[in-house]
């Protein structure tokens, strides 16, 4: 294994941090509320940036600056689309789901709202849900550890086998002691990580380069239309790209930290919070691909690796131009973003098995300390089957992603947005959504009809379904009685 010292001492200490975060967060874990929701403690700062963090995974620093490398600006409208969504998101859900949730039987899980807010005594809404978040969060979670084991690959020399493994089994350490509020609390470091990493690598990059004058002439020596946001792009390209912002309305991982918020006054000043990280890092990424072909095109002789796999070309930059202590730590910001979003994958599905299967139909008087180890049990459960799916060294980080996404975005974005704004929809209609949104989303993907991203017409369909199934009923009047009662708290505390 060749490695240099200073970058695995460095990876060492923030793992060993990340790990001693989590069994802080034991301490504090007493019951299944607090391991899968933190009890509902979290303040602006901490919801912030758990979710941004969780919604960054190594795409971020793989996945998308590999991108840009590749085709240039062109692919730069996916982080467009991205901005805009998880505003509106902010906007039009957060606060709505932190309040509703709480009316609905002070739901846990994405699964428990929906069986709550609907009065689904049947339990097949439950059961639906529940396992969309399985089938998708288990492809979600092998692209995170896929992107771990590229790092530990490319930085150690190990083999891809070894180090999947490894990538791995810090991120389950602290989930599996934690839950919650390691999760949340190892987020907000791992946030502040990416960031710096986002806005000190392009500086470096750009000097490295000659400043900007050199680079943009090197760029545009490379090939002028690496500068042309049009570039090899049609109208259903662009709308493909923009299409990913959907997607925020219907990630659990990303609502759980809506629903974990301490009250909604927090949400207004996290959504600053976490915008302002979110539009700096996106720009950092966009940066680093695209200065990156600059510097490998005035140094060919180092861009073998780059050539070889586009989606290194973070971390390449980061070994040929930082001492290899500054590399330790850059290099950790892709370990944090693989780290803090498939912690939290992890624990929505430990959440969806322990709360929405064990609890609700094996052991409904299970004790509060019986649900915890359940769903720490679950955690290496699905871990092991995420690991098993990535052994394939020639998965790509963000083809994974963009599956698990639309399925998400289009199964459960519309449901979640609709349900938080409209009093007027039915259990049928929430259900019809959940599966035209899932059954679009691998249809369209297995034939790839018109080239257009699935996630769109996933989520205009089952929008469609949940409208006009829900105008063939009405809900009940509890139903409605709840939703105003919770409509009327979030105008009053927002």
């Amino acid at each position: 294994m060749s490695v240099s010292n200073p970058t695995l001492i460095t990876f060492v200490i923030y793992i060993a941090a990340m790990v001693l975060i989590g069994f802080m967060a034991y301490r504090s874990t007493n019951n299944l509320s607090d391991y899968i929701l933190g009890g509902r403690s979290l303040g602006s700062v901490v919801t912030a940036l758990s979710a941004g963090a969780s919604d960054m995974s190594g795409w971020l620093l793989m996945g998308l600056p590999g991108a840009i490398y590749m085709s240039g600006l062109s692919e730069s409208w996916i982080a467009i689309g991205l901005i805009v969504g998880a505003y509106l998101n902010w906007l039009f859900v957060a606060g709505r789901l932190r309040v509703q949730t709480e009316h609905n039987g002070d739901a846990l899980t994405l699964p428990d709202y929906f069986s709550s807010r609907f009065e689904d005594k049947s339990g097949l809404l439950r059961i639906i849900s529940a396992v969309v978040i399985l089938v998708f969060f288990t492809i979600y979670c092998a692209s995170g550890i896929v992107a771990g084991a590229r790092l530990f690959e490319s930085t150690f020399g190990m083999s891809y086998e070894t180090a999947l493994w490894a990538g791995a089994a810090a991120t389950i350490a602290y989930t599996f002691v934690g839950g919650f509020l390691a999760v949340s609390w190892t987020d907000t470091v791992q946030a502040t990580l990416m960031i710096f990493a986002l806005i000190l690598t392009p500086i470096i990059v750009l000097l490295a380069t000659g400043g900007v004058d050199t680079t943009f002439l090197a760029i545009e020596a490379k090939n002028p239309d690496n500068f042309n946001m049009l570039k090899n792009t049609t109208f259903i390209g662009i709308i493909s790209l923009m299409g990913w912002g959907l997607g925020y309305f219907g990630q659990p991982h990303i609502l759980a930290r809506f629903m974990a918020a301490d009250s909604v006054k927090s949400i207004a000043n996290a959504r600053r919070i976490s915008m302002t990280w979110m539009i700096l890092c996106l720009g950092g990424t966009v940066a680093v691909g695209f200065f990156g072909i600059a510097y490998f095109s005035a140094h060919p002789e180092v861009a073998g690796p780059v050539n070889e796999n586009h989606e290194r070309v973070f971390i390449e930059l980061a070994k040929l131009l930082f001492n290899p202590w500054i590399a330790g730590v850059l290099l950790s910001a892709i370990l944090a973003a693989v780290m803090s979003t498939l912690s939290c994958q992890l624990l929505v599905c430990s959440s969806a098995l322990t709360e929405d299967f064990y609890k609700t139909f094996l052991r409904k008087n299970a004790s509060q300390v019986e649900l915890v180890w359940v769903g720490r049990a679950m955690v290496l459960v699905v871990a092991l089957i995420a690991i098993a799916m990535a052994a394939n060294p020639n998965n790509r980080v963000l083809g994974l992603v963009s599956y698990a996404w639309a399925g998400f975005g289009a199964a459960f974005g519309p449901v979640v947005l609709i349900s938080v704004i409209w009093k007027g929809m039915t259990r049928n209609g929430a259900l019809a959504g959940i599966l035209v949104g899932a059954i679009t989303v691998i249809v369209w993907k297995h034939f790839e009809l018109l080239g257009l991203y699935e996630i769109i017409p996933g989520f205009i369909f089952a929008s469609l379904a949940i409208y006009f199934v829900s105008k063939l009923g009405a809900p009940t009047a509890g139903m409605i009685e709840r939703f105003d009662a919770a409509e009327k708290d979030y105008n009053l505390n927002k």
